[in-house]
């Protein structure tokens, strides 16, 4: 019996080890397909269908630049056409002809679409940006002979505009595709290989302001990429940059603009009391509408080129030496020190000599004994040679003149400024291994020898000394809007950078001394204006002893007395030495100040300024 039970019990104990092993592998099975068709198909799913569908960025309007009184803007968008290239669309063997024949049309180099679209994306279904800001006659003959350029497309995309160009350029500055070199620092800021970048001026000092945030449009496409509906599409919309307000008054910038004229030289307008620049202008200019698009590697190369740099923002990025309208500072610090009064009087000329440095006053003759205030109004060399010198001495006259603000930075918000040089003892023996000599002292006193400024660096000087002592920080952005609904977002405060301790008497001595220029002094057959009374200093700088170039500069603030200090303003204008000599600097001030309080334009202020001469005489 035992044996019986032995012989049947084993298959039977068998049979039910395998019926379990099945039913486990069965349930194994079962659950893992449960995961994939339930589980995991909502993941499969999304995969698939992101698979399928394709985001095309739609470009952000750049935020738009106003001038302080925010009506027409300075810097703008219009609809323009860029063009594409999807190379899958091309058959095979055809990609060099239409290359060449797109290149042509655009008038770009074959080089430069091979460059964007290299063998290795042949396949890609893809639309690659060829061209931006192509002209409307272009896309009209790339539409009537469609039918050659297989894969070629075009879209509407926002370009910048500038309708004041020339009278703009160096504020606003102009913009262009990124660079890899750009892109590689600017990446983690969110800029990508399509961005637009600000270049120079307002557009690269704010560029994330105004660059705005890219939309999507999510279409349905094909395995390869193609399009194949369009319905379902998915938009994300862009959204604009900020818009800029700026300090600048369009009206003036123009007036100045056109005082200066064909001159190689610059102008500064500024509002003492808060910092606002009311204008800035350079020549010569240049065109930014001409530096995007079709033609702009051409346009910018001769540009570059230019011996006259027309890129150089001569206002804040050139320096000179400042010459008599430095004697300003020098009458301020020998007021001051208490070093004279107004009423001491000096002997000026016709010579002062120091060693091996002969300085001539511009009077053969001299002045014979004159004060302070005289000797301001008349422009006096010998005079202020001799306190540079023998009153103030060379540690103190170099401490002033870094206490106005000469040789730093002002900290414009503008890209490029230069600090200018205010020479040294120390930086003499480190630059030409020599001492210094009292010669030095002579050619920094007036203005000459290696001081050099920049015109808003004197524009600066004026402003601490019409403000008593206090300095603003210049600056050129107002206000900062949403690109929406207009809503102030930010607004800049003036910001106090320099503060000196003047006596109360000795800013108000200098600045009558300034207005006796004016009024019997160097600028009085210049300054007409009966509009506004005007109080400056000229200034005639020499570029060497061989030659009779001179630069001219007018630095000047008007009205001279008020009792609403927001009404005035300082005009500085720098007129280069590579123009004929005719002494324009003051000329084109009279011409500022009286259109700016009489409120005309340039040609108005002309006719009215030749009109009251005539009643004048009559």
């Amino acid at each position: 019996m035992s044996d019986s039970w032995n012989k049947n019990s084993i298959p039977k104990s068998r049979t039910i080890i395998f019926g379990a092993l099945v039913t486990m592998l069965f349930l194994g099975y079962l659950g893992h397909l449960f995961s994939l068709q339930i589980v995991d198909g909502y993941l499969y799913s999304v995969r698939a269908e992101n698979v399928k569908r394709r985001s095309t960025i739609i470009p952000a309007m750049r935020g738009e630049i106003f001038d302080r009184h925010y009506t027409v803007p300075l810097a703008t968008n219009t609809n323009s056409f860029a063009v594409e290239i999807n190379p899958a669309l091309i058959a095979r063997g055809e990609h060099r002809r239409v290359f060449e024949d797109t290149a042509a049309l655009l008038g770009i180099s074959v080089q430069e679409i091979e460059r964007k679209i290299p063998q290795s994306v042949y396949h890609v279904y893809q639309q690659i940006e060829i061209r931006p800001a192509v002209p409307f006659e272009t896309i009209v003959c790339l539409a009537e002979n469609i039918h050659d350029y297989p894969g070629v497309s075009w879209v509407t995309k926002p370009v910048r505009t500038y309708p004041e160009a020339q009278v703009t350029a160096h504020l606003l500055g102009y913009v262009g595709d990124i660079t890899p070199d750009e892109l590689q620092v600017l990446y983690n800021r969110g800029y990508t290989a399509r961005s637009v970048l600000g270049k120079s001026g307002i557009e690269q000092q704010y560029d994330e302001l105004l660059q705005g945030q890219e939309g999507r449009s999510i279409r349905t496409v094909d395995a390869v990429g193609r399009r194949v509906a369009d319905h379902n599409v998915q938009i994300v919309p862009p959204e604009p940059g900020h818009n800029l307000v700026l300090t600048v008054d369009r009206r003036i910038q123009q007036l100045a603009h056109d005082a200066l004229g064909e001159r190689i030289g610059s102008v500064v307008v500024l509002k003492p009391g808060t910092g606002e620049i009311l204008a800035m202008v350079s020549y010569p200019s240049f065109d930014p509408n001409q530096l995007y698009g079709s033609g702009a590697a051409s346009h910018f190369s001769r540009l570059r080129n230019d011996a006259r740099a027309p890129f150089l923002n001569r206002a804040i990025q050139s320096s000179y030496p400042p010459a008599s309208t430095f004697k300003i500072l020098l009458t301020t610090a020998v007021l001051e020190e208490g070093l004279i009064s107004t009423d001491d009087t000096l002997f000026a000329g016709p010579h002062y000599r120091l060693g091996n440095r002969i300085v001539n006053e511009w009077r053969p003759s001299g002045f014979g004994r004159i004060n302070v205030l005289q000797a301001l109004a008349n422009s006096s060399n010998v005079f202020f040679a001799t306190i540079g010198h023998d009153y103030l001495g060379t540690e103190r006259l170099l401490s002033y003149t870094s206490e106005f603000g000469f040789g730093i930075q002002s900290g414009i918000d503008l890209p490029g400024e230069r600090p200018g040089l205010v020479p040294t003892p120390e930086w003499k023996r480190r630059v030409f291994n020599s001492p210094w000599v009292g010669g030095d002292t002579v050619n920094v006193a007036i203005g000459q020898g290696f001081l050099s400024v920049t015109p808003l660096q004197l524009a600066n000087m004026v402003a601490l000394l019409v403000n008593d002592g206090v300095l603003y920080r210049p600056h050129v952005l107002k206000e900062v809007r949403d690109g929406h609904t207009g809503e102030v977002i930010e607004r800049t405060q003036p910001e106090i950078i320099q503060t000196l301790s003047l006596k109360p008497q000795t800013s108000h001595a200098v600045r009558r001394a300034m207005r006796g220029v004016v009024r019997g002094g160097t600028a009085e057959p210049v300054i007409t204006t009966p509009v506004v009374e005007v109080a400056g200093k000229t200034g005639t700088a020499e570029i060497g002893s061989q030659t009779d170039d001179w630069h001219s500069w007018f630095a000047a603030y008007g009205p001279y007395e008020t009792q609403d200090p927001d009404e005035q303003v300082v005009v500085v204008v720098m007129v280069d030495a590579a123009n004929d000599w005719e002494w324009w600097a003051p000329k084109a001030a009279n011409l500022i100040f009286h259109g700016i309080f009489a409120d005309l334009d340039f040609e108005e202020t002309v006719a009215d300024l030749r009109q009251r001469r005539r009643l004048w005489y009559m």
